[in-house]
Formats: C-alpha cells, structure tokens, sequence
C-alpha cells in the first residue's frame, strides 16, 4: 500500500460531520485491514456514525485516528475539496490534515510491520465522532469497554519534531436569555434586552481570559516551550497567553424579532478552552452563577490533561522521530482538544503525533505534504516494532 494513494482515496470518501455518516470510509479501512490480514469490527450506535475496531487479546498499544472530517463549501479552493489533486508536493482536501493523512500512514505503517513477520500487539481504532464529539465515536467506545488500556498514538496532525502530549480543557455551553420587549425608543429606560444580557456575560468572559493560572516548574517549562512552537507555526509573536489563560469564543449567537423591539430571546453559543492550573467545572460554575435567569445546557466539559514525558509511548515516539529527523523532537502541550483527553481520563498513556499542514485545519486549502506522510509512515512503523 502507498501511504499517498491511501490518503487520496479517504479524502475522496465523503464523510463530513455533520451528518456524520462514515459508513464507506470504515468499509474502505476494513477491505485494507483484510487484505493484510487483520479482522476488524464495525460498531455503531445507529449504523449511519461507524466505528471500526480491532481486537487482540492483550494489546500494548492502541492506534487511533478519526475518519470524520469538518464540512468544507468548496467556494476559494484552489482544487475541489474531495477532489484529492495532487500538485506541488501536496494532496489538496478537506481531511488531508485532519486527518485522513495519519490514518493513511497508520494503515501503510501496520502493514510494513505485519509484512516484516513480526506481530504486532496493537489495536486499532477509527472513530467516527471526533469533529462534533457527540457520543458517537470514541466515548462510545470507551463507554462499551471495548477498548483495553494501553499507550496510544493518535495520528492527529503536529509539527514534525513535536508530538503533542497533553492538551486544553474544554467547555462548550449553549445559553438562552429571556428579556422585556418594550419600543425601542425607551429603551435602557423601559424593557429589558436579551441581547445586552448575552453582551454582559461575553464581557464578563474577557475579564476571566485576563486571568492568569499557577503552575508547577515542569509544565511551566512545557507550556514555555509550546508557546514558542506555536508562535513560530502561525508567524506570530506573543502567543504565550494562549496556553496560560482561558480563550473563549462566542461563536454563535442568534437574537431579536426586530430592530425597533428590545429583544426578548438571544441564544449565545460559547466554546472555552481551560489552561493548566484552572478547573473547568469551576468556570462553568462561575459563568452559570453570573447569568442565574439564563437557561443553560453544558454539552461538553473537561478538565487540561496531559501524558508523562517519562511515559513509554512518549519516549519510544521521541526516539522514533530522533531517528528519521536527526535532531531531538520538542514535546508540546497542545492549544485545542481532541479524542486524546477522553482516553486519558479512561487511563490510556495518549500521545499525538501525525503528517499534516496544521495551519490550513478546518480552513480552505487543507493540505497535506507528501513527504510527512512517508516520514510519519516510518515513525509509526518504528514505534509499532518497538512494542513487538
């Protein structure tokens, strides 16, 4: 198997979330994992959102990627986004990054091993749910146990000498305000706006982002570290912040009849990112208590986390990377989320690591090099072997 044909081929398999439907990507990696003669299993809580797994009786190690990706309107590509053109070094499409290009490696990489004569004692898990994390794909999984915890390498795209070993907590919260109507002629005067109500807490959340969170030498040492990778990704200086203080966006807000009505409802959509050294159940609290007249519904929360530097899997991937790079990798604490803090909470040593343009994730023109995918196929080969 070429790692670049089978990342064009996910790529071609529509699988945006939402809807979620990842059927024929699963069949796709289950005909793959066949043909190497590895048995996987579909599971899916309503067949449409699918799982694929397989399983062996004492694994080591745990490979995960996810097969969903975000939606992409093909409007300023450069190539159609499910078109998979290859050009300039690149393939060009929604997933490429994020992250059919990893999965691709993973599935390259396990077969070389498998190939060698070694057995792999590994697990493999394709998950349908990452993008919108509405139960469907690893929680799922984990919530069935029908995962055994071990170390875990998830293919998420990083910087080339940085796997990712811990990451942001996370807080997403759906917010409905109830105001007064009255003519918009009286108003502050008369009648009370649902508007200014979301408006008030998002300017209370600018006063919680200047914040700043304790913590002790070594993740300070990390997060120091990680801010000066970031920075250097996106060209931008001053980015350390990013890491020590709670970032929030209020990324839907919908509300209003009419202009000339003080607004009676507003429904405010709020994503929050926790640092190290803050609790993100506490800041839920803190926002429910400053809006107590407010419907609220927390549709996700969780605490940062991180993997040991000490830990195997962190140590047999450096290595693997210190051997195809010639030079020593850069451990980082990552600025979003993904599938890694659900499996850290259920006691699996997670670590982050695959080919990928981080810049263009979810953006128009996501890419993803060619070179990191046979670069990333040899360090997951090498980190496989290290565990037969």
């Amino acid at each position: 198997m070429d790692v670049a044909a089978l990342c064009r081929d996910l790529v071609r398999i529509r699988s945006e979330n939402p809807p979620g439907d990842t059927r024929d990507a699963a069949e796709y990696i289950r005909t793959v994992l066949a043909g190497i003669g590895i048995g996987s299993v579909v599971v899916s809580r309503d067949g449409r959102r699918c799982n694929l797994i397989t399983r062996h009786g004492n694994p080591s190690l745990l490979l995960c990627g996810h097969i969903d990706v975000v939606p992409a309107i093909p409007d300023g590509w450069s190539h159609p986004p499910f078109e998979a053109v290859e050009e300039e070094g690149y393939i060009w499409g929604r997933g490429s990054s994020d992250m059919k290009g990893g999965c691709a490696a993973l599935l390259a990489a396990l077969e070389k091993v498998v190939e060698s004569g070694a057995e792999p004692p590994t697990e493999v898990a394709f998950v349908c749910d990452e993008e919108t994390g509405t139960g469907y794909g690893i929680e799922y999984l984990l919530a069935r146990n029908v995962l055994h915890p071990c170390d875990t390498l998830l293919a998420e795209p990083t910087p080339p000498l940085s796997p990712c070993i811990g990451q942001k907590g996370l807080a997403r919260i759906s917010l409905t305000f109830r105001g007064e109507p009255g003519h918009s002629s009286l108003y502050p005067a008369v009648g009370k706006s649902a508007i200014m109500e979301a408006h008030n807490l998002i300017s209370f959340l600018q006063e919680i982002h200047e914040r700043e969170y304790q913590v002790g030498r070594e993740m300070e040492g990390i997060i120091g570290r990680s801010s000066l990778v970031l920075e250097d990704l996106f060209g931008i200086k001053g980015l350390d912040h990013i890491l020590k203080r709670v970032m929030f966006n209020p990324g839907v807000i919908r509300g209003g009849e009419k202009a000339n009505i003080v607004a009676e409802r507003c429904e405010l959509d709020l994503d929050l990112r926790v640092p190290w050294g803050c609790n993100a159940g506490e800041i839920v609290s803190e926002i429910a208590s400053r809006v107590p007249t407010a419907s609220m519904k927390v549709t996700a929360v969780s605490d940062p986390s991180c993997t040991s530097l000490s830990a195997a899997i962190v140590r047999r991937l450096c290595g693997a990377i210190r051997e195809e790079y010639g030079c020593d990798p850069v451990p980082i604490f990552q600025w979003a989320a993904s599938d890694a803090r659900h499996l850290r909470k259920a006691g699996f040593p997670a670590v982050e690591y695959g080919p990928g343009e981080v810049t263009t994730i979810h953006g128009i023109d996501e890419r993803v090099s060619i070179r990191s995918l046979y670069r990333a196929e040899e360090i997951y080969r090498d980190v496989i072997l290290s565990y037969c």
